[in-house]
């Protein structure tokens, strides 16, 4: 890079940002649109085109191009008989410690060379660490007991077993970019199957007459792979992963041989397979575990395309509607429309739903109410407001303008810069970023590029993204500094782009030192680090500084009205105007329009489930901007008629203070849902929540300041004022 030159540092951002592009749509390796299940190829070859299709489902309240979508899709491998599959290992993973593994950590059956396969930057971040294994079959060629390894126990490799059962571990594979999952039929069998990501290590449990509590571990794992056959070609591409685990307690004639020893208990030549684990392998020192597995292959009904549906288990698109439909009837019903249907029998139609209809009823349900009530109080805003303004401007004489009360009185000092409005630039500036980051990840999450498919494309994104918006950081706070008088812009873009990174960085790296004293894949290696660091020093640092010179560049943002040089003395303000009480209701509702979709948030964070309804998100996010928006100008306008004019922090806090809730939430579902016991799990939980509880402070304080920024300049310069 020139120093000379200054248009360099947004070229240079403009070419990152593409390139990040290029690489997002790159890495999505059998490439999924969430929720987008497109008709499947008619007639397809490795290289043939792929024809038009038809887009229906709950994506289509971002409807995406069919064209697009097939062009996207037919990165799908396709397969014929006979084909090497090679099944990749993933981390182990526990939702009672939350401590990642690498798969080699414990004592498994190992290939001749352990190759890792190339990870992005969220997929280290995330803990994955996804090498190759000795699992390998051909396609549509069943196997039946093949043998991998014998392992022989001793005391330490016992104990590593042990640990890992005890804390419920969970080993994931991936083929052909599936995860591995076991099917588990609900209770009913009636609904759909539930998949659980990876098997367990192994169990306890006692024998038949004993108390004594053993550990079995599961040694012998029978696969089945899913495929979808093209009805013209012989090709065939892999729509399902799954397992079925089993602990057998394998024996063997003669001395062992690792080329050619046929086991008893499951034999290819005589057809005995392993069914059940009534005779189970025991976790004990000096035994021996013998690792084997079966193959089978199941022709599927499942498209390609449509192959993650089971994984993300989506319910009908139809009910999607059919509840925002009914939360529409609802709402009107509020509103004074008559209904056949009397109160006391009002939920019997949501008791005869499904579970999963309850499930996306009530979220679609909750959003629209949150947004009738937060109409129904800009609507109240509006006419209040009219009425004042039209007040204001009937005033003729100067005995009537000396006897005007409410918000007009203090229009002398309320563009007054408050106290610490440095730190308050800081913040605004972060919060922009922060928002510009959520706004273009959940665009592309919502196009399909952030799929589950495409591992750690997510946080890369995140990242990456937030990075790039520290021009937009620098720019929003240089231009509120110079609003309230500053000149020295370099000081306010420098901490601008360390205060909210370096208290997250200090943060993380604590986090990130008890992780490495637990020997866990997912401490960031050092190489790793490097590249953060890199990221905000060699790449956000600057963009604050260009954005923060071009912002600085602007003519000042003017006040509508003149500034006293003396500021007027505040009344004493009402119990209920007290600041503190004040900031503490306003954040009631902004929390109450995400609290909802927080819960399957932690729950896809902390309980290794997978999180797709991307679409259901933004519009719980645009929910949340009018509500933290609402809120705070509705109490900015109480504030302002009690002739309190210190309103810039307040209006910030107000819709800010919805991250205490939301981490108090996190604490209540700690203890009620999660059953992490170790102090050090315990602490990264606590810690994790408190980042993102910090980041979403910043961002409802930024939303809510803006509104409150925009609606005081509304009004007075909508009154005459002389």
């Amino acid at each position: 890079m020139e120093p000379r030159r200054r248009s360099r540092p947004p070229l240079t951002a403009a070419i990152c940002s593409v390139l990040l592009l290029l690489l997002l749509v790159h890495g999505g390796h059998s490439f999924y649109l969430p929720g987008v299940a497109p008709q499947d190829f008619l007639s397809v070859t490795k290289f043939a085109t792929p024809p038009p299709s038809t887009l229906i489902s709950d994506s289509d309240l971002f409807p995406v191009s069919a064209q697009f979508a097939s062009a996207l899709c037919f990165a799908a491998s396709v397969s014929v008989s006979g084909d090497e599959l090679m099944v990749k290992v993933n981390k182990l993973t526990s939702i009672k410690t939350q401590l990642p593994y690498s798969f080699y950590t414990l004592p498994f059956c190992r290939p001749a060379k352990i190759v890792d396969s190339a990870e992005n930057l969220g997929e280290v971040l995330r803990g994955d660490r996804i090498e190759n294994s000795p699992y390998v079959f051909k396609m549509l060629e069943p196997k039946m007991c093949n043998v991998l390894c014998r392992v022989p126990l001793d005391a330490k490799t016992t104990k590593e077993f042990k640990e890992k059962i005890d804390d419920e571990y969970r080993v994931n594979m991936i083929l052909d970019n599936l995860p591995l999952v076991v099917p588990i039929q609900r209770l009913d069998q009636e609904g759909p199957t539930v998949y659980q990501l990876g098997y367990h290590v192994g169990l306890k449990g006692q024998y038949s007459g004993s108390k004594e509590e053993k550990y079995f571990i599961h040694n012998h794992l029978a696969f089945t792979v899913k495929y979808h056959k093209d009805s013209v070609t012989d090709s065939a591409r892999i729509v399902g992963f799954e397992v079925k685990p089993y602990s057998v307690k394998h024996a063997y004639e003669g001395k062992w041989n690792e080329q050619n020893t046929r086991l008893t208990t499951c034999d290819p030549h005589t057809k005995h397979t392993v069914v059940n684990s009534n005779t189970p392998q025991e976790v004990e020192e000096k035994q021996e575990i013998i690792f084997t597995y079966d193959v089978d292959f199941q022709e599927s009904d499942v498209k390609w395309a449509s192959r993650w549906d089971a994984y993300l288990l989506m319910s009908d698109d139809q009910i999607h509607w059919f509840s925002i439909v009914n939360s529409l009837m609802i709402v009107l019903f509020l509103s004074g429309m008559e209904s056949d249907v009397k109160w006391a029998s009002r939920w019997d139609a949501y008791l005869l739903m499904s579970d999963d209809q309850i499930h996306w009823f009530s979220i679609v349900n909750s959003l629209m109410i949150v947004l009738f009530l937060s109409g129904m109080v800009a609507m109240i805003m509006l006419r209040t407001l009219y009425r004042d303004i039209s007040k204001y401007n009937e005033l003729e004489t100067q005995e009537e303008a000396q006897e005007e009360t409410g918000w007009k009185l203090v229009h002398g000092d309320v563009f007054r810069p408050p106290t610490n409005s440095d730190l308050l630039c800081v913040y605004v500036g972060t919060g922009v970023q922060f928002f510009g980051m959520i706004l273009v990840t959940m665009i592309f999450a919502i196009l399909g590029f952030l799929s589950p498919s495409n591992r750690g494309g997510l946080m890369t994104a995140m990242l990456l993204l937030f990075v790039f918006m520290g021009l937009f950081a620098g720019y929003a706070a240089t231009r509120l500094f110079k609003m309230f008088k500053g000149t020295e812009w370099k000081k306010i873009a420098l901490r601008t782009a360390i205060t909210f990174p370096g208290t997250v960085a200090i943060v993380f790296f604590i986090l990130n030192t008890l992780i490495w004293g637990q020997k866990s894949s997912g401490a960031v290696p050092f190489g790793t680090m490097f590249a953060l660091i890199f990221l905000w020093f060699g790449i956000s640092v600057p963009l604050v500084f260009v954005g923060s010179y071009i912002g600085f560049r602007k003519p000042a943002i003017e006040d509508p009205v003149k500034t006293n040089k003396i500021p007027r003395q505040i009344p004493e303000q009402a119990w209920y105007m007290n600041p503190a009480f004040s900031i503490l209701i306003g954040g009631i509702l902004p929390f109450g329009a995400v609290f909802i979709e927080l819960f399957f948030i932690l729950t896809s964070i902390w309980l290794n489930q997978f999180y797709y309804i991307f679409g259901f998100l933004f519009l719980v996010f645009i929910i949340l901007i009018i509500t933290c928006a609402e809120i705070t100008i509705v109490l900015c306008y109480f504030q302002l008629c009690s002739e309190d004019y210190l309103w810039w922090w307040r209006s910030y806090l107000t819709s800010g203070s919805s991250a205490l809730y939301l981490f108090l939430y996190a604490t209540f579902y700690f203890f009620t849902k999660l059953e992490i016991t170790k102090l050090v799990s315990a602490v990264l939980y606590f810690g994790y929540m408190l980042i993102v509880s910090y980041a979403f402070f910043v961002v409802t304080g930024t939303i809510g300041f803006y509104a409150c920024f925009w609606f005081t300049r509304l009004i007075y310069s909508s009154v005459k004022i002389d």
